[in-house]
C-alpha cells in the first residue's frame, strides 16, 4: 500500500479538529456531548498506527482500522464506525481498489452499520449521510463515471445528507428521548460523516 492511507488520516484528523468546536455544540444540543471526543481518540489511536497500516494491503488496513477504532473510541460510534472498516475489510479482500471494487466495498459496511445500529434512512443519524453517499457511489460505478465527477457527487449528497437530518425527529440514541425539541438541530454523527467523506474525497481528487 502506498502512503495514500497516511495522507487520508491526516485529511480525516485535521477536518475533526477543525471543526471540532461545532461538533461539541452540535452534540451537547440533542446527544452526550462526547462524540466528538470519541472520535479524536480514535483518530489519535489510527495516526499512531500509521507506519503499521502503510505495511497491509487494503483488506488488512481496513481491518486493523476498524478494530482500533472499536476498541479506543468507545460509545454507540466506536461501535459503528468499527464496524463499518472491519466489514470494508471483509469485502476488500482479494480485491484492487477501484471505483468499481471500492463503491461496493463501501455499501457493504454501511449495510453492516445499518444491522449493527438497527437504524436506516430517516432516523436522525450518521446513516443519513452515509446511505446516499453509498448509493451515490455505487450508481456512479455502474455507469462508468469518471472518478473525480463521482467524488464531487459523494461530496455532494453527503453535504445534503447531513444537512436533513436538522428537519428530523431522531429514533435512535439519546437524541431520541426528545421527540419534537431534536427538530432544528444537525446529527453530528451525520456531520462528521460528512466532513471526513469530503475530507477524503478532496484528498483523492487533488
Amino acid at each position: 500500500m502506498t502512503t495514500v492511507l497516511t495522507t487520508l488520516i491526516t485529511a480525516i484528523q485535521s477536518t475533526i479538529n477543525e471543526h471540532s468546536n461545532e461538533v461539541a455544540e452540535l452534540d451537547r444540543a440533542i446527544g452526550d456531548g462526547d462524540h466528538v471526543i470519541n472520535l479524536q481518540r480514535g483518530l489519535d489511536a489510527l495516526t499512531a498506527i500509521e507506519s503499521e497500516l502503510t505495511e497491509l494491503d487494503w483488506s488488512a488496513a481496513f481491518m486493523k482500522i476498524g478494530m482500533t477504532l472499536m476498541s479506543t473510541m468507545g460509545g454507540a460510534s466506536g461501535s459503528l464506525f468499527g464496524t463499518l472498516f472491519i466489514s470494508m475489510g471483509k469485502a476488500a479482500k482479494g480485491k484492487e481498489l477501484d471505483l468499481t471494487t471500492f463503491s461496493d466495498i463501501f455499501h457493504t459496511g454501511v449495510e453492516s452499520v445499518k444491522q449493527r445500529g438497527k437504524a436506516d434512512l430517516g432516523e436522525k443519524t450518521m446513516l443519513d449521510t452515509l446511505i446516499p453517499v453509498a448509493n451515490s457511489l455505487v450508481a456512479d460505478a455502474s455507469n462508468k463515471i469518471e472518478l473525480n465527477i463521482a467524488l464531487e457527487n459523494a461530496k455532494r449528497v453527503a453535504i445534503l445528507g447531513m444537512e436533513s437530518t436538522k428537519d428530523m425527529i431522531a429514533t435512535k440514541g439519546r437524541a431520541s428521548f426528545l421527540g419534537e425539541r431534536a427538530i432544528g438541530h444537525i446529527d453530528a454523527g451525520a456531520r462528521t460523516s460528512q466532513l471526513m467523506i469530503c475530507a477524503v474525497a478532496d484528498v483523492i481528487v487533488a
